[in-house]
């Protein structure tokens, strides 16, 4: 079975984590599978907007902390989502249906702007696996809700509802669940209407106005994850207790 699946629908695209039974958890063959459809969204000539989202229940739970304590995946050996999420000249809109926990989180930022459901709600979790952020978590949380804000988030690993996801400008909009999709392609349809040349500028344009500059402080952090390394035994030892934290959670938001 695919891990990823995309759909085409005009000139806007629509990306699927499908693990659904992991809580679309990144494995080797999940992270192969985004980064490639990544890659073939970029080269669609035809292709203006994509939407990237999870079957439900989840968003993405990040890592698959089974696999990655385990020792069975090496992800330093496979290409990376977040190098391709970066590389991409495209408007990417995070559609958020459930969780998006640690390096879901992660990937969830690293879109252009996120629409959530009601069911979603975020959380980062690397402190409580020992694992540091590599993909841009810390640059871009910053961004979204103020570095003070970000510290919270980070240093407690709270969960973050939709409505205060909103309140805290993380997502721009939140919509009832069975809306998301909708809503979310509605908007793609409406920057993939605008001429590439302008959504390209005024996408690089935000870039060059913030605060650092952006790759700079990515390739910061991501080199401080890389000489830390992947605590295998820290993973090991937590995934436990914060899969059951997850699951708890998600089985309470189920209607």
């Amino acid at each position: 079975m695919s891990a990823v699946e995309t759909a085409r629908a005009g000139r806007v695209w629509t990306i699927v984590l499908n693990r659904p039974d992991r809580r679309n958890a990144i494995n080797a063959q999940l992270q192969r599978e985004l980064v490639a459809a990544l890659a073939a969204f970029d080269a669609d000539e035809g292709a203006r907007v994509a939407v990237l989202t999870g079957a439900d229940p989840a968003f993405c739970a990040g890592m698959d902390l089974g696999e990655l304590g385990a020792g069975e995946v090496r992800f330093s050996d496979e290409p990376d989502y977040s190098d391709a999420m970066r590389a991409g000249s495209k408007p990417i809109i995070g559609a958020v249906n459930g969780p998006a926990v640690a390096g879901g989180f992660e990937l969830a930022l690293a879109c252009d702007f996120l629409i959530a459901s009601e069911r979603a709600y975020f959380a980062d979790t690397h402190g409580r696996v020992g694992v540091l952020p590599g993909g841009g978590l810390t640059v871009h949380l910053a961004q979204a809700v103020g570095v003070r804000r970000a510290r919270q988030l980070s240093l407690t690993g709270e969960f973050v509802d939709a409505a205060r996801a909103l309140q805290d400008g993380l997502v721009n909009e939140v919509v009832p669940h069975e809306e998301l999709l909708p809503r979310a392609t509605a908007v793609a349809e409406t920057i993939a209407a605008v001429e590439p040349a302008m959504v390209s500028g005024l996408r690089h344009a935000y870039d060059r106005t913030l605060n650092l500059p952006a790759n700079a402080a990515l390739d910061a952090e991501a080199e401080q994850s890389r000489r830390r390394g992947i605590p295998r035994a820290s993973v090991r030892d937590a995934a436990p207790s914060v899969i059951a934290r997850g699951s708890a959670r998600v089985d309470s938001d189920r209607p």
